[in-house]
């Protein structure tokens, strides 16, 4: 998890994929393209139309928001909103890179829960899935992508002036 100025953000993506050696990343039709960096603009693989289950493993990452984050838990909550896509985009990629504006960071489960749609598909990731066999050998990412990378995002401070 980092911190970046919004500002920032485009570059902060850059360097994290390129760190990664991830050139062909899944975006969901509605996330914000200022996030967006130039470099990626070309190879970005959008889901819109949606992508097939055999396209969706194929990616090497994700690019999303999400509708809220929990401090107490570390978790993040995704709604299936345009900016985070569906489940299966989020989900079926080993790597994902999720975007966190700052003001959509709450203290605790139940601020999250007060402020969420119970009719959405609500997703809340806390770290990667896990399993053990029966002779206890622990498996990750499983059911998720076994790394999450989490970038929240601080208002630059000339908006904050404004």
């Amino acid at each position: 998890m980092q911190r970046v100025a919004s500002h920032e953000v485009a570059a902060t993506v850059t360097a994290l994929l390129t760190a990664r050696g991830i050139s062909a990343v899944g975006v969901p039709p509605g996330f914000p393209e200022r996030y967006l960096p130039d470099p990626l603009a070309d190879t970005a693989v959008w889901d819109e139309p949606a992508l097939s289950a055999r396209s969706l493993q194929a990616l090497q990452g994700v690019l999303s928001t999400c509708a809220l984050a929990i401090a107490e838990t570390g978790t993040i909550v995704l709604d299936g909103s345009a900016s985070q896509g569906r489940r299966g985009l989020t989900l079926l990629p080993d790597y994902h890179l999720c975007l966190v504006p700052a003001e959509r960071i709450v203290a605790t489960v139940p601020d999250a829960i007060a402020r969420l749609d119970p009719r959405a598909p609500l997703t809340m990731i806390s770290g990667p899935s896990a399993t053990s066999d029966i002779e206890n050998t622990r498996v990750e990412g499983v059911h998720g992508p076994r790394t999450l990378h989490i970038v929240v995002i601080e208002p630059d401070e000339d908006t904050e002036r404004a």
